[in-house]
């Protein structure tokens, strides 16, 4: 395994994001089926009039009032995207994308993956031009919530490698949308107000390359700065959050070996104070006190950005993306139903999932090994890379984010929509079912069961 094109050290956080992921994405589907529900009742006219809701406040002369749904899209999805811009720079500094060797397989399935679907859609949608065209971003999205929870519902059979794939392939893709969104769905921007944000944004790392570690002020620069600045300057708002993500400061403020010993002596003082106090229930002064101190410890021995990181996560998971699957999942399923999944826009974001996610991703990768630019992993084969390819395909939430971006008419938005739900369902029971049979097949091969118990054992 050391040749291993995949061989990576860092397992811990990928675990445990598969097992929040697992959740989530349950919550992210319920989310959609009831969008659907309401969609499709009485109370879809009061949802509309609701999501269309302005909202906003007056400070002097300025004043800002959009939508709530802009709210969600914008100030909601910000969070979202900051913890993309979080995760993003760990991975740089000391993850998966730290070492050019670890990436390579996953590098080129997720540029063909982006390519590919954007080209399938581009060729469908030619010949009608127009808006059409703009949705040509929409199929090129990964979500990697419900792409790990469908993975996490293998069990644990499932080859570790084959998450830190799927893991560093989506985590490739979002930087790819990121790039999308910012380059190509923006409107009109203000360069009075983008230079307020970027001002915003220099001090912000200026205060991290000088120490300051207080999170405090990074979110009063960070959202009344450089995102409300970017909000009005035409630039997405979401951007903002990516940006500002990276100037979190991701050090230390006490090494591990000054926390090891911090932490041994201050539980040695706590031995010794536990042994002066005869009360069983509550902690004396000076326990509270170590306690508070090993806290403390504890806390600065984590960065900032790993902090903000693990609390946000939840938020993110069980709050946000299920918020937003709610404001934008529902579609209207009427008599004109196959004539909307029958349309180019639908059959655009669908193909280019469904056929260009796997084409790219699938087909590159096999490529890429036959050219010898990497080697399979060894707990790998090919159909389980067939598997998370159509893992890949479920756009969902960065697909349903891009198509309110993209489109303007309604019909062409939901008509979206009906493409992105379709897909990302077909995508997810097949992939489901594929990587399941490759695991089973491999399962039953005793060589390679027993090779797979001990890398198990060795990566635990």
């Amino acid at each position: 395994m050391k040749n291993d094109a995949l061989d990576f050290s860092i397992f811990s956080p990928i675990k445990s994001f598969v097992k929040k992921s697992s959740f989530s994405a349950i919550l992210l589907f319920s989310s959609a089926f009831m969008a659907l529900l309401l969609a499709n009742s009485p109370a879809n006219a009061f949802i509309e009039r609701l999501l269309s809701l302005e909202l906003g406040f007056t400070i002097g002369n300025f004043s800002i009032y959009k939508p709530l749904l802009l709210w969600i899209n914008d100030g909601l999805m910000s969070v979202f995207f900051f913890v993309i811009g979080l995760e993003l720079k760990r991975e740089l500094i000391a993850g998966q994308l730290s070492n050019p060797k670890n990436i390579a397989m996953p590098l080129v399935g997720a540029v063909g993956g982006m390519l590919i679907p954007g080209l399938i859609y581009f060729l469908i949608n030619r010949p009608v031009g127009g808006e059409a065209l703009n949705g040509w971003g929409i199929p090129m999205a990964t979500d990697i919530a419900f792409a790990l929870g469908v993975i996490y519902l293998l069990g644990s059979r499932v080859p570790i490698q084959l998450k830190v794939f799927l893991t560093a392939l989506a985590i490739i893709d979002d930087i790819g949308a990121v790039a999308i969104v910012a380059l190509f769905y923006t409107s009109e921007i203000s360069v009075l107000y983008l230079s307020i944000g970027f001002f915003f944004l220099l001090i912000m790392f200026v205060l991290n390359r000088y120490g300051i570690r207080n999170v405090l002020i990074y979110a009063v620069l960070g959202i009344g700065g450089v995102w409300l600045a970017f909000l009005l300057s035409g630039v997405h708002a979401t951007i903002a959050a990516v940006l500002a993500a990276f100037a979190i400061p991701a050090t230390r403020a006490i090494d591990k070996k000054k926390y090891i010993a911090s932490v041994k002596s201050l539980t040695e003082k706590l031995q010794i104070a536990k042994k002066a106090e005869k009360e069983k229930y509550l902690l004396s002064s000076d326990e509270e006190n170590i306690i508070g101190e090993i806290k403390r410890v504890s806390s600065n021995a984590m960065s900032p950005l790993q902090n903000l990181e693990h609390t946000m996560h939840g938020l993110v998971l069980y709050v946000v993306m299920p918020i937003f699957a709610l404001a934008n999942a529902g579609v209207v399923i009427d008599s004109s139903f196959f004539q909307m999944i029958s349309s180019p826009v639908a059959l655009g974001v669908l193909l280019g999932l469904l056929v260009g996610k796997i084409v790219g991703i699938y087909g590159l990768s096999m490529l890429g090994l036959k050219l010898g630019l990497y080697k399979m992993p060894d707990s790998l084969n090919s159909r389980m890379i067939l598997g998370a390819s159509f893992l890949a395909a479920i756009g969902f939430t960065m697909s349903l984010f891009i198509n309110s971006l993209a489109f303007e008419s309604y019909v062409y938005i939901q008509q979206a929509k009906m493409g992105i739900l379709m897909a990302s369902s077909i995508a997810g029971i097949l992939g489901y079912v594929i990587i399941k049979n490759a695991i089973r097949s491999r399962h039953d091969d005793p060589v390679t069961h027993i090779r797979d118990k001990k890398e198990d054992l060795a990566t635990t």
